[in-house]
């Protein structure tokens, strides 16, 4: 039951970060799988500052926070784009 709430914040988190950060997600598979590593770098970043992190809203801000954070990363190194050759 756990991995499926994981699932869930993580869809939410990618979602939200995605459209905050890129103004549009990668794709909903590709939401999940930013969502869910956003979720554990958001946690880890709390994690480091002290932050407690106990209910599940806290935890979707700790994630959308963490995936919008891996956003920026993704973005600064060019993934996602699309290049057009003529």
């Amino acid at each position: 039951m756990h991995i499926i709430i994981w699932l869930i914040v993580g869809l939410i988190a990618g979602a939200v970060a995605g459209r905050l950060v890129a103004g549009h997600g990668f794709g909903i598979i590709m939401d999940i799988v930013v969502g869910v590593i956003g979720a554990f770098v958001g946690g880890f970043i709390a994690g480091m500052l002290g932050v407690p992190v106990t209910n599940l809203l806290m935890q979707v801000l700790v994630a959308i926070v963490g995936a919008a954070i891996l956003l920026v990363i993704l973005k600064a190194i060019g993934f996602g784009r699309r290049t057009t050759t003529y």
